[in-house]
């Protein structure tokens, strides 16, 4: 059976917890920030877990993480 191919852009996105859960960072911190109050642009530079409905999908595309 041929090797599985790793989904680049997930890979580039997505690192592995010392328990094994996938941490991700959060979406809109990239532009349009002006009408975003200070409190909640620091709370977007935290990463966080992703949710257990996606944990299957993500394995799929990142077969060796």
């Amino acid at each position: 059976m041929p090797k599985m191919k790793t989904s680049r852009s997930a890979a580039k996105r997505f690192k592995k917890t010392g328990s094994g859960q996938l941490k991700r960072n959060k979406a809109y911190k990239s532009h349009i920030l002006t009408k975003k109050t200070t409190k909640r642009k620091r709370n977007l530079r935290k990463s966080t877990l992703v949710d257990e409905s996606n944990v299957k999908n993500m394995k799929k595309i990142l077969p060796y993480l």
